[in-house]
């Protein structure tokens, strides 16, 4: 892996593990687009580049994915001015080990019977595609950018950092 790479890597990672939720996006049957807002469990980013995520084996969902995995996970924080686009390949993982690992609390809430419920699927998404845009400008210097770029009719140059990743 190049430095640069892991830069981003780490960068992408800083700007999503505070976010609590990621909206997954996958196709239904009939080719529609749907969303569902889901924990990331990670504590970091593995070597695999995959982003894990616990959901019910009898829902929607799971089956769907099975079917066709290719998904899409957005995550937002209006308040720091960071957003991130991630596209993958999700597949359900069954690792007994792996569940225990990334058990929390809060899932406990979605399934009782703890990181041995049959219902819990986890679910990772390996990471092929990221796109982020992060802004450290203070709000003030945004509004004058966007309206000195209304006034001019110029769009403004930069409101921050915007980066693509393509992962493997």
């Amino acid at each position: 892996m190049q430095h640069h790479e892991t830069d981003a890597q780490n960068t992408l990672w800083k700007l999503i593990k505070d976010i609590r939720f990621g909206m997954l996006t996958h196709r239904t049957s009939t080719g529609m687009l749907h969303a569902h807002p889901l924990t990331t469990q990670n504590r970091k980013i593995d070597e695999h580049n995959e982003l894990y995520f616990f959901i019910p084996k009898s829902g929607e969902l799971y089956e769907r994915l099975l079917t066709d995995g290719e998904v899409n996970v957005s995550y937002a924080d209006p308040g720091d001015d960071s957003y991130v686009s991630v596209s993958g390949q999700a597949r359900a993982v069954d690792d007994q080990g792996q569940k225990e690992a990334l058990w929390t609390p809060m899932a406990k809430a979605w399934f009782p019977g703890g990181p041995t419920d049959p219902d819990l699927a986890l679910l990772a998404v390996r990471i092929r595609h990221a796109e982020y845009w992060d802004v450290d400008e203070s709000k003030m210097v945004q509004l004058f950018k966007m309206a000195k770029a209304a006034i001019t009719g110029e769009t403004p140059r930069s409101l921050g950092e915007h980066k693509e990743l393509t992962l493997s």
